[in-house]
């Protein structure tokens, strides 16, 4: 494998000097603008669904369907991201995910209106969850890959703090939409609309380095390198960083070829599994998404539950910028701990709300607002804790060599409990109550204040050739991995 000649030391510090951590910012903000579009794209069917069920004859079932195909590809493209991310490198597969974005964009908006249109619709919707699910697994790790550790919690974080303000502005662009354009095209130019973020996601993609790691484990030590130095702000950072990708990569080829569902990697698997379980059990997509019913069945109208999940959203994008601004000062699993009693707090003052109400004789205003506060109080519990904690977590716990593997399985486990909390929250509240769907979520938050207090480690400011010590693995499989 190549390694920089001693040559190259006075270009290093030459770039130190011009401020590195420049281009680290730049490069993350680039990233994270894939989150912004994978939330836009997640939330813009909010606003279409009653024109879709008009123009495709959808019944419930179809209307179901229908938006479901966009999370069945989210789940794909977290499942498979990782090979491509190994193989062609992170900067291609950004790449990759704006042009999917693009396309489905277009393709969701002029799609007929006929059932041969239904089919191409969804195909459409499918290419866009295949890059909402890369894109979970792809920018995170490009960004911790890039970030010194110091300021990777911030960094990485970007990712969710743009996942949710695409999220509102998803909203708010389909309600100027709507009030602009006819009502029966309307639904077209809500998707279209995404076309243009993703073109200026591809073009800006141009601008980003290549991940100086995925570099030197392809042997091209020169070029990861000549990268380091531009994202490094000291000589002394940039010798210290190449020197741990180097005893890193040894320790790899050492190793041999890696498969990551091995023992040594037990517990970086669970530790995965498990945020990624804990935070789509809290229900949080099921509120984002039935945010308007929750109220209404709580006894709002019609447009006040709008404007009350107006709120909510806002809420989320507030909670999220506080939450990055300490990530990497208080840790992540203090993060955790103050989300966690936050969940517990609204999901039980909710659920007793709906556990006491009558929804045949009526819920009182007061049980709206009181709902509201409740929600208020979950998401913004959510964004400071679980939000803001997932994607870090699950990107700095793997070893370099099987780094996107792994985020591919907490991508995966995220998504596929995303879709089972999403399709059967209508159905458990229908049939049970609102209270009990509460009470649900309740319970699995209670487990996850346990995970907090018990298992989850601490990995703030940790190098990332350093986080298997960290993670306390058994002597022996310390050995091959430190």
């Amino acid at each position: 494998m190549s390694t920089s000649p001693t040559s190259s030391s006075s270009a290093g510090s030459v770039a130190a000097s011009r401020g590195a951590n420049g281009l680290v910012l730049r490069s993350a903000i680039v990233a994270a603008l894939g989150g912004l579009l994978f939330g836009f794209d997640t939330a813009v069917i909010s606003g279409t669904t009653s024109s879709l069920q008009r123009v495709f004859d959808l019944g419930g079932f179809g209307l179901g369907f229908t938006v479901a195909t966009a999370l069945i590809g989210t789940i794909i493209g977290a499942l498979f991201a990782g090979y491509p991310s190994n193989r062609y490198g992170r900067k291609k597969v950004l790449f990759a995910i704006a042009i999917l974005y693009f396309f489905s964009s277009i393709g969701s908006g002029v799609a007929s209106e006929s059932t041969a249109g239904w089919y191409f619709f969804m195909i459409a919707r499918f290419v866009g969850g295949v890059g909402v699910g890369a894109a979970s697994v792809v920018a995170p790790i490009y960004t911790t890959e890039i970030s010194p550790a110091r300021l990777r919690g911030r960094l990485v974080g970007l990712v969710q703090f743009n996942v949710v303000l695409g999220i509102l502005l998803a909203y708010l662009s389909n309600w100027v939409i709507s009030r602009t354009i006819d009502d029966s095209v309307a639904w077209r130019w809500m998707f279209i609309v995404e076309a243009l973020p993703a073109l200026v996601f591809f073009i800006l993609v141009f601008t980003l380095p290549e991940s100086p790691r995925w570099l030197y484990i392809q042997g091209l030590g020169d070029r990861a390198f000549g990268v380091l130095t531009r994202l490094t702000s000291s000589r002394e950072e940039l010798v210290a960083e190449f020197r741990e990708m180097e005893e890193a990569a040894l320790r790899d080829q050492n190793i041999g070829k890696v498969n990551l569902f091995t023992s040594r990697y037990r517990k970086v698997i669970l530790l995965a599994i498990a945020i990624a379980a804990f935070n789509q059990l809290s229900g949080i997509n099921a509120i984002l998404y039935y945010a308007p019913s929750i109220f209404e069945m709580a006894g709002a109208s019609g447009d006040v539950a709008l404007l009350q999940s107006v709120v909510v959203g806002l809420v989320n994008l507030f909670a999220t910028m506080a939450a990055l601004t300490v990530i990497d000062k208080i840790g992540r699993r203090k993060l955790m701990l103050v989300g966690s009693i936050g969940y517990l707090v609204s999901l039980g003052a909710v659920a007793l709300v709906f556990f006491t109400g009558d929804p045949e004789a009526g819920f009182s205003p007061a049980s709206s607002v009181f709902v509201l506060v409740g929600l208020i109080v979950f998401i913004a519990a959510h964004a400071f804790g679980q939000g803001s904690v997932i994607w870090v977590f699950i990107a700095e716990i793997f070893p370099n060599k099987v780094r996107a593997q792994g985020q591919a399985l907490g991508s995966f486990t995220h998504w596929f409990f995303a879709a089972v909390i999403s399709w059967t929250f209508p159905a458990v509240s229908g049939a049970f109550g609102g209270g009990t769907a509460f009470a649900i979520f309740f319970v699995c938050m209670v487990l996850q204040l346990f995970w907090v207090l018990k298992i989850m480690p601490e990995t703030k400011q940790v190098p990332l050739e350093e986080m298997a010590g960290v993670l306390g693995l058994p002597e022996s499989e310390l050995a091959e991995d430190r």
